[in-house]
């Protein structure tokens, strides 16, 4: 059995945060149409992290994997990445391995692109202020996907720790970049706003968020997390990943729901109904739209097999006899 191996840099130099947003589009709306196969996620839990089993099936494209990914938020304190993981992809005609990936970035890559696709359908066409909230791995490839649907000319970092503002503001050209403090101060004027955290609390004032701004929530995926107030979700056009999960896992919605502001039914449109548009995306340029995401398999299988076809082209990574 010949195994191809692919380390984050091999997957950089192959495969674009363009073609990654585009992958999500068939990935979602097999998601929301019910052709995907995907069994429901698996956590195993120990003291100091979650360990999460992620497998699927993709029929239009052929495509199976599966994914291994842990989240130790410690880790950050001794130098380890937060989140870690591989990517299985085999043959879905003879169940043969022919891929190993490294996980972590394809995490953060996948996660970047959906809420890339639903800043593309749902942020205003001139939105150039982005927020984001973090500084990780996670907030890198975010702020990457709605910079390559949307000409962003003002970036505003907030993280807990300003040293790694720092370097993630360090990091990025093209843009005007501030590190700012003050929440309240940095989501004012901004028209796509990102949060990518670990909160058990809301991370800014939802009353604060101006008509027409769009929020990509990824960073809360069980329901003792929360980036975002009721404010905000009270009155935001909801779209979601996959219905079935956000309502067991987003802390942001399950929360929002036991204050009494929030409810299943106002859930607006699963992405996947976005783009087979059997729902609408943004009626008008006045109403603030909600992007929440607490990941799918779907993301990782679509990802997984275009970066084969894409690395298999190219002869990158290296080919290993098991």
């Amino acid at each position: 059995m010949r195994v191809r191996i692919l380390k984050a840099t091999d997957i950089r130099k192959c495969f674009s945060m363009a073609q990654a947003i585009n992958s999500m589009k068939s990935a979602f709306t097999q998601l929301s149409e019910g052709t995907a196969i995907v069994p429901e996620r698996i956590s195993v839990n120990v003291d100091a992290g979650v360990s999460l089993y992620m497998p699927g099936f993709l029929p239009e494209g052929g495509h199976l994997a599966a994914k291994i990914v842990t989240v130790f938020p410690e880790n950050r304190k001794s130098g380890f990445p937060v989140i870690q993981g591989v990517v299985l992809v085999l043959d879905s005609e003879t169940g043969e391995v022919r891929a190993l990936m490294d996980g972590s970035y394809l995490t953060a890559l996948r996660t970047g692109a959906a809420s890339g696709l639903a800043t593309d359908i749902l942020a205003l066409p001139d939105a150039a202020v982005l927020t984001v909230f973090g500084a990780g791995a996670q907030a890198r490839t975010q702020v990457e996907a709605v910079r390559t649907v949307r000409a962003i000319e003002e970036i505003r970092i907030v993280d807990k720790s300003l040293e790694s503002a720092e370097v993630f503001a360090g990091e990025i050209e093209g843009a005007h970049v501030t590190v700012m403090e003050d929440s309240r101060e940095a989501v004012e004027g901004a028209q796509v706003v990102i949060t990518a955290t670990d909160s058990l609390e809301p991370v800014f004032p939802g009353s604060v968020l101006g008509p027409g701004t769009h929020v990509n929530a990824i960073g809360a995926f069980t329901p003792e997390m929360r980036e975002l107030d009721g404010d905000l979700v009270s009155k935001a056009k909801v779209v979601v990943d996959y219905r079935d999960t956000v309502m067991v896992e987003a802390g942001d919605l399950t929360q929002a729901i036991d204050e009494g502001v929030f409810d299943l039914n106002k859930i607006h449109a699963e992405l996947g109904e976005l783009v087979n548009k059997s729902r609408p995306g943004r009626e008008n340029p006045e109403e603030i739209t909600l992007f929440k995401s607490v990941g799918n398999a779907v993301q990782d299988v679509a990802v997984a097999g275009a970066i084969l076809e894409q690395a298999e082209s190219l002869e990158s990574g290296v080919l290993v006899d098991l």
